[in-house]
């Protein structure tokens, strides 16, 4: 499985609301720089986001995007799905129905741990243990 560029920079994007979190409306332009991401990419990705219920606009001469929630109770995986859709590690592990060795494959089971670990992975991270751990790296100049 390879994780996107879509997602990667949308968590990128986000984790750059979490760091200015409580202190105002980021522009996407500061974003996009900060981040060396096209400003009309960031667009369709905080499009994607503000329908996910995770940014916000705001209107106005101090405008720009902010996290919807608190960056403690946004997780990774959130993100990802909304993204990416479900994580599809193989067709039998989303449908049983599709073969009809589902039942008795004892290789489904791998493909079932394998899923299982993934989701656990990205939901066991919020935005803000993120936030925390490039604080712990030691530099206010981080990258993310």
């Amino acid at each position: 499985m390879k994780v996107s560029t879509r997602t990667r920079y949308s968590v990128r994007a986000a984790l750059e609301l979490a760091l200015d979190y409580k202190q105002g409306p980021v522009q996407l332009r500061i974003i996009a720089e900060r981040q060396g991401i096209s400003v009309k990419y960031l667009e369709q990705l905080m499009s994607t986001l503000m329908s996910g219920g995770f940014v916000r606009s705001v209107r106005g001469a101090r405008g720009g995007y902010v996290l919807a929630r608190d960056p403690g109770q946004i997780r990774v995986g959130e993100l990802f799905r909304c993204m990416e859709g479900q994580v599809a590690t193989t067709e039998c592990v989303a449908d049983s129905e599709c073969c009809d060795r589902s039942t008795d494959c004892v290789a489904r089971k791998v493909w079932q741990t394998l899923e299982e670990a993934i989701h656990e992975t990205l939901d066991s991270y919020t935005l803000q243990d993120l936030v925390d751990i490039g604080k712990q790296a030691g530099s206010a100049d981080y990258q993310i």
